[in-house]
């Protein structure tokens, strides 16, 4: 008797190694059940999975900080660092949120790329593409995924959307609580067990006025596809 597995092995071989498979598989037919369409809403599914996953750290994150801002002003006997605990804690979901803006970036990008040179060429066929090396680039990036944006530049992204703001209001009920909440004068109210006040009030400056610079520092944006005023994205 034949062996059939032995020839079914032979054909996965010999396909498998076949240095043309794929070639032509996006040339002939560009239509919604072609199979371009078919990555893009594979590619769409994983970007919304990480936009989740962003949005779910963000609703943690404000969630922790209205607890902490409704137990330190319900009463006058309640410790004012709770406030900066709060503030500790929103940085532990930045870099939670950040790493995870990375991943997502991987897959927004990737979205971009076919609209702005499959979908925005289809609906005015008669503009070119400007990335005439949008295929290269697309396929090296299916062939080695590859993280396309700093920690720093995640990191300032959620800074400025996110993180910057919801820590200025913890910030400034802070300073509120130490000096219109607390019977001591500030910077007296400040102070944590031993450490004086007027070094937890410059460790606070100075934690806040580094945020600030890393968000709002001018940078070339790697990030591909957010709405921003400026026009900083980079070009490779």
């Amino acid at each position: 008797m034949p062996d059939d597995t032995a020839d079914s092995t032979d054909g996965d071989d010999a396909t498998a190694s076949d240095p043309e498979l794929g070639v032509g598989l996006f040339e002939t037919d560009m239509g919604p059940s072609s199979a371009l369409a078919h990555v893009y809403r594979g590619e769409i599914h994983r970007m919304k999975f990480w936009r989740e996953r962003l949005d779910r750290t963000t609703n943690w994150a404000v969630v922790v900080m209205a607890a902490v801002l409704t137990w330190a002003f319900s009463g006058r006997s309640n410790p004012h660092y709770l406030l900066l605990v709060g503030v500790v804690a929103l940085g532990a979901f930045l870099g939670v949120e950040a790493r995870r803006y990375r991943g997502y970036d991987i897959w927004r990008s990737r979205v971009r790329t076919l609209q702005e040179n499959v979908v925005a060429v289809g609906l005015a066929p008669d503009e070119t593409s400007p990335d005439t090396d949008w295929r290269e680039r697309l396929a090296r990036d299916y062939r080695e995924p590859t993280i396309k944006v700093s920690a720093e530049e995640a990191i300032a992204h959620r800074l400025r959307r996110i993180y910057l703001p919801l820590s200025t209001v913890l910030l400034v009920a802070w300073v509120v609580r130490v000096t219109a909440f607390s019977p001591a004068s500030w910077p007296s109210s400040a102070a944590i067990g031993s450490l004086p006040g007027v070094v937890v009030t410059a460790a606070v400056a100075v934690t806040y006025g580094t945020a600030v610079a890393v968000a709002c520092r001018p940078r070339t944006w790697h990030a591909r596809g957010e709405l921003r005023e400026e026009a900083l994205r980079k070009h490779d």
